[in-house]
């Protein structure tokens, strides 16, 4: 059986690796992905998961889709995936010496069309940072362009005090769950 992965992100394709799942195609969904006016977070998540995956799905008929997205909250704020070092460093100052929640929605879409969704609640706490530290991330690059400004299987991981769920839900992939949804999907994973 066919599996597109509606996603550009190679830390979901490595993260299907670890599992034995081969992604046949990767074709990444080209969407709006802005907020809707006082769009909670969870229901952004899997908003965004299942439009991509509606995207992809028709161009690849008989073909099980997975689409996923990855949401940094602070309280009811949704942070931006950081585009530069500036927006890295605001990100880390935020999350600094407090909790936020990591949310990832993943949605699978069945060779008939059926799709199905679940989402993946991480509770992150980061340690203080000195303005020194998060200086020197931000300048590192590896914070750029992912979601909350920080990369959890790199550096940032040094910044972790406390982690509860997922931790390849925070990487941009909750195994547990895609798993679950690529059987329910038919594929053959043991």
């Amino acid at each position: 059986m066919r599996l597109i992965l509606a996603s550009a992100s190679p830390r979901r394709l490595d993260l299907l690796a670890r599992i034995g799942v081969a992604v046949t195609e990767v074709d990444p969904a080209e969407i709006d992905e802005t907020p809707l006016p006082n769009e909670r977070a969870a229901d952004y998540a899997r908003r965004i998961a299942a439009a991509k995956a509606a995207a992809v799905a028709p161009r690849h008929a008989g073909a099980v889709v997975l689409a996923a997205d990855t949401v940094v909250t602070a309280g009811r704020r949704i942070l931006p995936k950081a585009e530069n070092e500036g927006e890295v460093a605001a990100c880390l100052k935020l999350l600094a010496g407090r909790r936020h929640h990591v949310l990832s929605a993943v949605t699978v879409m069945d060779a008939l069309g059926v799709a199905r969704h679940r989402l993946s609640d991480t509770i992150v706490t980061f340690g203080p940072l000195s303005a020194a530290a998060i200086q020197a991330y931000a300048k590192s690059g590896e914070g750029v362009g992912k979601a909350g400004g920080y990369a959890i299987q790199g550096r940032a991981e040094a910044f972790v005090r406390f982690l509860s769920g997922s931790h390849s839900g925070v990487v941009g992939l909750p195994l547990f769950e895609t798993r679950a949804l690529l059987i329910a999907a038919g594929l053959p994973l043991g």
